[in-house]
C-alpha cells in the first residue's frame, strides 16, 4: 500500500507541475488624469498564461442539439446589443439587474445597490441577526439620477470583478466589487444631476473648490462626494440636491468613521473601471484592475482574501488593517494596489484515499462491494431526473474505485458495463425521457425536461444547480474513461462540452465559469431567478465535487490544464466553505447568537445567512450536516480537515437523530463524520443502517471510515499531498 501511495503522489505531482508554465505578465495600463471617461468596450477574457488557456479541443467544443426554450428570459432587455452575440452570465453577482424589471438590489460590497425608475440607489446596509438568520436591510441612503434619463438601465460591459451600468443617455456607473466608492461619470457634455435620499440632508458642506462635499443625514450617516470638476448643489426641500450642467466623474463614499476621511480623500482621485481575475498558475489567482485618474487604488478585501493574500514579491498590495467597512461576510479591510495575488492551500486531487484503507477493513469492504455491485443489475436506474440520475451513476463509479483501491477487481467489469449503458445515451441523444440540449440565447446546456418546465430538474432549464448535476456526470465519466480509454476517446467531445458548461474560461459557446464567483471565491446556484437577497448556494460539498470531478476527468484524459484549473477552483471552494458555511463559535464573522446555535449555514445568500434548507427546516440538523458532506469522496477529507470542528459538528447534530422520521440515509453522513475521530463507534452505527442516500452505499461508508487517520494524529489533516505538492 505504501508503494502504491508513493507512485500515486509522484503521478499527481508530475501532472500538476506540467501545468506550471509562466509567462511575463503584460504591463498594466498607466494611470491617466481624470478626464470625462469615454464609453468602454467589453474586455474579452484573454488568458495571460498557458495555465489560463484551455486545450485546443476545448476551443471548438461539440454542441448538443440547439433549442429555443420558451421559459428563458430575454437578455436583450438589459444587456447592450453588442454583448448579445456572446455567452452571458447566469449566476452573476449582478444577476438581479437583468431579470424581470431589473429592480431588485444586489450586494456589491460594501453597498447594496438598486437600479429602478431611471435612477440608481445605494445603501450602506444595516444588519439584523437572530439565532436563525442574518440579513442586511436595503434603505435608499442616496439615489442618483438625471432628468434626461428616462429608460431602463443597460449593462454596457461586465467582467469578473465589476459591472458597468448605464442610465442612458446621461450616466455611467462603474460598479466595482469591494470599492468603498460608488463611481459614475456623465456620458453627455453637460448633464443635470440629482442626488436624493430617503433621509433628510442636515447639511451639505463643500470645500473651497467645490470638488468635495460632505453630506450629513438625519440617519446619523455621513457621505462624502468627490467630483473631477466643481459642482454647486442646490437643495430642494430636505431630501434632494440638484446640480445643473455637470460634466465629469463623481465618487460617493459612506464614512463609517471620522478618522477614515483623510484616507478617502487621499485615494479619491484614482478609480477602477474594470477588473479581471487570472489563473496565472496552479493554486494562484491574480486580480488586475484597470484604473483611471491618478494616485494609488484603494479597494476592500473580505476575510478570505486576507487569509489567502500572497504578500511576497515586489508588487505586493499593501493592507490597511485599521481601515474597515462592516459586511455580512465579515469586516472588509482596505488594500492599496491595482493587483492582488491570492494563493490557496493545495488539495488532494486523487482517485483514492490519501492514506489507504486499513487492512483490518478489507474483507468487510469486499463483502459490501459484492452486495452493492450485484444490486446494480437487480435495481436499475429508474429516474429521468438529471440530478438523481447523476447521483446514481456517480455512486456506481465510486464502487469501481473502491474495488480498485482494496484490490478486488472482480466486480469492476460489472460497474463499467453499467456506466457505459447508463452514460452513453445522455451523450449520443438516445436517452428516453431526458437529455442535454444547447441554448444559444444565454450560452449553455439545458435538459429536455428543463427546457419547457422551469421546475423540472430542480431548475436546470433556467441554469440553476448546473455544477451540482453536471459534477456527478463528470465524476462518472472520469471513472469510466480511466478504466476504458477507448470509450473515452469516442465520447471526448461530448464529455468536454458538459465540462465546459460550468468550467469554461474563454470561448464563444459557454459563459465564463458559470457558477464560480471569482471575487467571493465560491459558487452560486440560483440561475436566472430573481431573488431579493441575490444569489444563493446550499451545498458546498456538491460544488467541490464538480470541480474535483473536472480535475479527475483531466487526469483520465491526460489534460494537465483541466487538472490544474479544477484543483485550484476546488481549493478556493473549500476555503470559502471553511470561512462562511462552517460556523465556529467565537470566530467573529457572525453574531454570537447565530454562531452559538449553528455549526453550518443552511443556505448562504449574497445578502443573507439562513439556518434552514430549501428542503428542510433548521431543526433537521442531520440534513444540514449531510448536505455539506455529500457526496462522500477522497476530497471530503480536505473539506473537513479540521478535526476539532468535525467533533463540534457531530456533537451538535447527534441529538437531532432521536427525532421521529430521521432516515438512515442522512444518518450515514453523520456517522461518516464521526468516523473522522472515532472509528469504532462510527463502524458500529454504520453496520446498523438499513438504507443509504441514493448517492451513497455501505461500501463507500466503510471505505471512508477504514481510510481515516488514527485517532492520535488529530488536528488539522493535510495528508502527504499538502506536504509534497505545493
Amino acid at each position: 500500500m505504501l508503494k502504491k501511495m508513493k507512485r500515486l503522489q509522484r503521478s499527481v505531482t508530475k501532472i500538476i507541475n506540467k501545468a506550471i508554465k509562466k509567462k511575463k505578465r503584460p504591463p498594466l495600463p498607466s494611470p491617466a488624469p481624470l478626464p470625462v471617461p469615454l464609453p468602454l468596450p467589453v474586455l474579452p477574457h484573454q488568458p495571460s498564461s498557458s495555465f489560463a488557456k484551455m486545450p485546443s479541443s476545448h476551443r471548438r467544443p461539440y454542441l448538443f442539439p440547439q433549442t429555443n426554450s420558451p421559459i428563458l428570459p430575454d437578455p436583450s432587455t438589459f444587456f447592450s446589443p453588442h454583448l448579445l452575440s456572446s455567452p452571458l452570465p447566469t449566476n452573476s453577482f449582478f444577476q438581479n439587474f437583468v431579470l424581470k424589471n431589473g429592480d431588485q438590489p444586489e450586494y456589491i460590497h460594501p453597498y447594496l445597490i438598486k437600479s429602478s425608475s431611471s435612477s440608481l440607489s445605494i445603501s450602506f446596509p444595516s444588519r439584523f441577526a437572530t439565532s436563525s438568520f442574518i440579513y442586511q436591510t436595503f434603505v435608499a441612503d442616496l439615489t442618483v439620477s438625471s432628468p434626461s434619463s428616462q429608460s431602463n438601465h443597460i449593462i454596457s460591459s461586465f467582467d469578473d470583478l465589476s459591472v458597468t451600468l448605464d442610465l442612458p443617455p446621461s450616466l455611467r456607473f462603474f460598479l466595482v466589487r469591494g470599492s468603498p466608492f460608488i463611481t459614475f461619470s456623465t456620458l453627455a457634455a453637460a448633464t443635470d444631476l440629482s442626488i436624493s435620499s430617503i433621509h433628510a440632508f442636515l447639511s451639505v458642506v463643500p470645500n473651497s473648490s467645490f470638488t468635495k462635499h460632505t453630506f450629513q443625514l438625519n440617519s446619523g450617516q455621513t457621505f462624502l462626494c468627490y467630483s473631477s470638476s466643481p459642482i454647486k448643489f442646490q437643495q430642494s426641500g430636505t431630501t434632494q440636491l440638484t446640480a445643473a450642467g455637470f460634466s465629469g466623474v463623481v465618487r460617493l463614499a459612506f464614512l463609517p468613521d471620522q478618522s477614515y476621511e483623510t484616507i478617502l480623500d487621499q485615494y479619491s482621485s484614482c478609480y477602477p473601471v474594470t477588473g479581471k481575475a487570472v489563473f496565472s498558475r496552479p493554486g494562484y489567482l491574480e486580480y488586475r484592475w484597470e484604473k483611471k485618474g491618478w494616485g494609488d487604488l484603494l479597494l476592500l478585501a473580505h476575510p478570505l482574501h486576507l487569509r489567502l493574500l500572497d504578500s511576497s514579491g515586489s508588487s505586493a498590495a499593501d493592507v490597511m488593517a485599521e481601515f474597515k467597512y462592516r459586511s455580512i461576510d465579515g469586516d472588509l479591510v482596505g488594500i492599496v494596489g491595482d493587483s492582488w495575488l491570492l494563493k490557496t492551500d493545495p488539495v488532494s486531487t486523487t482517485w483514492n484515499s490519501t492514506r489507504g484503507v486499513s487492512e483490518d477493513g478489507l474483507q468487510e469492504i469486499v463483502t459490501a462491494l459484492t452486495k452493492d455491485v450485484n444490486a446494480l443489475d437487480t435495481s436499475p436506474i429508474q429516474t429521468t431526473s438529471s440530478y438523481f440520475y447523476g447521483k446514481a451513476i456517480a455512486r456506481a463509479a465510486r464502487l469501481a474505485l473502491i474495488a480498485e483501491e482494496v484490490g478486488f477487481p472482480d466486480v469492476i467489469p460489472t460497474v463499467l458495463n453499467l456506466l457505459r449503458r447508463s452514460i452513453t445515451p445522455w451523450l449520443d441523444g438516445s436517452f428516453n425521457g431526458n437529455g442535454f440540449l444547447y441554448d444559444p440565447k444565454w450560452g449553455g446546456l439545458l435538459t429536455k425536461q428543463g427546457s419547457t418546465d422551469s421546475g423540472a430538474d430542480f431548475g436546470f432549464g433556467i441554469f440553476n444547480d448546473h455544477h451540482y448535476h453536471l459534477g456527478y456526470f463528470l465524476y462518472a465519466i472520469a471513472v469510466l474513461v480511466k478504466f476504458d480509454p477507448s470509450w473515452g476517446r469516442k465520447f471526448k467531445s461530448q464529455a468536454y462540452s458538459i465540462m465546459a458548461d460550468f468550467m469554461n474560461l474563454s470561448g464563444s459557446n459557454y459563459a465564463r465559469l458559470r457558477c464560480f464567483d471569482l471575487w467571493k471565491l465560491h459558487s452560486w446556484a440560483g440561475g436566472l431567478t430573481e431573488f431579493a437577497d441575490g444569489r444563493n448556494q446550499e451545498s458546498t460539498s456538491e460544488a467541490v465535487n464538480a470541480y474535483y470531478s473536472a480535475a479527475l476527468m483531466g487526469l483520465s484524459y491526460g489534460d494537465t490544464h483541466l487538472v490544474a484549473i479544477g484543483s485550484t477552483i476546488a481549493a478556493f471552494e473549500i476555503a470559502a466553505a471553511e470561512t462562511w458555511w462552517q460556523v465556529r463559535e467565537g470566530e467573529g464573522i457572525y453574531e454570537e447568537d447565530f454562531s452559538r446555535e449553528n455549526r453550518v449555514v443552511g443556505v448562504l445568500w449574497a445578502n443573507k445567512r439562513d439556518s434552514g434548507l430549501w428542503f428542510a427546516p433548521a431543526e433537521w440538523k442531520e440534513c444540514r450536516l449531510g448536505i455539506q458532506v455529500l457526496p462522500l469522496l477522497p476530497i471530503t477529507e480536505d473539506l473537513f480537515r479540521d478535526v476539532g470542528f468535525v467533533k463540534d459538528l457531530v456533537n451538535w447534530t447527534l441529538p437531532a437523530l432521536t427525532r421521529e422520521g430521521v432516515t438512515d440515509g442522512w444518518k450515514g453522513f453523520v456517522y461518516a463524520m464521526e468516523g473522522v475521530y472515532d472509528k469504532e463507534d462510527a463502524l458500529l452505527k454504520i453496520r446498523s443502517l438499513n438504507g443509504f442516500d441514493d448517492g451513497n452505499s455501505l461500501s463507500n461508508l466503510l471505505w471512508w471510515v477504514y481510510s481515516r487517520a488514527e485517532e492520535d494524529e488529530g488536528g488539522l489533516r493535510g495528508g502527504w499531498f499538502g506536504h509534497y505538492c505545493h
